[in-house]
């Protein structure tokens, strides 16, 4: 299988070197010999993540420190907290579980972190009604030194299969020149050969633009470096919360059912930021249609961290069937107004104040794409307060670096 894959792409390597761009392109285009993983027209994709998946991952708190313990307590947590009646499904161990490879080329779990194994911990997870999951890398090495799978992609995928995985977060260190389509198009299929449902993550960090060619292998796609709890800025190879999203926003067209942009993981409750920047952070990630992958010490929470996590209204943004990206309509200086339209007809209405001073936003009906004759009942998912009919525009006074979140629906015209 993977010389099926390898050699077409090596022809087309070779074809790419040789020929102008515009005769290469053509070759891969009329081709079936060179297609690239994602043109092959019998690929199709695995049919999961319908809305953003939700869930928890060890890697924003707990880096390499994680263990069994960890993970028992979380799901413990995410079980009776009620974050698991509120959608929140996935317990996702990052990087560090990894033990050494078997006789044979299996991988093994670190039986000093994991001293029961992986996959008694997979029917403890199970047991609550969560999901599992774990993490691999398509180098050589994880990003924590840990043995990668490249190489091993069909082993590992049926490893998992095995310890009753739901879920693979799958990165990119230690890669050297690879192709990424062919190594993630190469787990993908290892993945569908052992007959479980694997939810694909692609954390590939957005170097080549999987939004072009993700949709038939992955679920999901990182479209940047990591996130840090900090609210802007680039910090080293991480990103603050406001930068991120400036890097993810564009991306809109290409999110959809299944198929997903993801700017990392929820800083919510980490303690680096203030509640409004959380609010606005959770906020921006719900409107996104972002998969909302919490990254907290979950069993220790605030209840600020709480009302924010918990909030259905915003969750009910994030996971709507039609599945749309939200996006920016306008910026004027430090002031934004976004919009991201719901599987009722309704909209949602984002007023975001980036700015250090309260700010009045004013928006429009014709930035939401409705007109000026048409009321909405409007509804503030944050103080969850109804505000009647609306009509021709919504303004506010927001507070610095926080949001004002407005689910409009029910129009009718004046």
């Amino acid at each position: 299988m993977l010389r099926r894959v390898l050699r077409p792409l090596a022809v087309a390597m070779l074809l790419l070197q040789a020929a102008p761009p515009v005769l290469a392109q053509e070759v891969l285009d009329t081709d079936p010999n060179t297609l690239a993983p994602s043109k092959d027209p019998k690929r199709t994709a695995n049919g999961l993540a319908q809305t953003p998946p939700m869930g928890w991952n060890s890697w924003n708190k707990f880096g390499c420190n994680v263990n069994e313990e960890v993970i028992r307590e979380t799901a413990d947590a995410i079980a009776s907290n009620g974050m698991k009646a509120a959608g929140y499904e996935y317990i996702v161990i990052d990087d560090c579980w990894h033990g050494t490879r078997d006789a044979n080329g299996f991988i093994t779990e670190d039986r000093t972190r994991f001293p029961r194994g992986l996959t008694a911990l997979g029917n403890y997870i199970h047991a609550k009604g969560l999901k599992f999951g774990i993490y691999s890398d398509a180098g050589t090495k994880t990003c924590g030194g840990r043995p990668g799978s490249q190489g091993h992609e069909y082993q590992d995928a049926l490893q998992y299969a095995r310890w009753g995985v739901d879920y693979l977060k799958y990165d990119w260190c230690s890669t050297g020149v690879r192709n990424a389509e062919e190594a993630y198009a190469t787990m993908a299929d290892a993945l569908r050969a052992t007959g479980r449902p694997i939810l694909f993550s692609l954390c590939e960090w957005g170097n080549s633009r999987p939004w072009l060619w993700g949709e038939k292998i992955g679920n999901m796609w990182r479209t940047t470096g990591d996130i840090t709890d900090k609210w802007e800025g680039k910090h080293g190879y991480s990103w603050g919360v406001a930068s991120i999203v400036d890097l993810n926003e564009p991306l809109w067209p290409f999110a959809g059912p299944g198929h997903w942009n993801d700017p990392d993981m929820l800083e919510v409750g980490n303690g680096g930021l203030t509640e409004a920047e959380y609010r606005a952070h959770f906020s921006l990630w719900a409107m996104m249609a972002a998969p909302l992958i919490a990254g907290n010490n979950v069993a220790d929470m605030t209840q600020a961290t709480r009302d924010i996590l918990l909030n259905r209204e915003v969750i009910a943004v994030d996971q709507d069937p039609l599945g749309v990206q939200g996006h920016r309509v306008t910026r004027v200086g430090k002031q934004e107004v976004w919009v991201k339209p719901m599987a009722d007809g309704g909209r949602v209405l984002l007023l975001w104040n980036r700015g250090d001073k309260p700010t009045r936003i004013v928006a429009d009906w014709a930035m939401l794409g409705l007109p000026a004759s048409v009321k909405m009942r409007g509804r503030n998912v944050w103080s969850h307060r109804d505000l009647g009919q609306l009509s021709s525009s919504y303004q506010a006074e927001v507070a610095p670096h926080d949001v004002i979140m407005i689910v409009l629906g029910g129009e009718s015209s004046i």
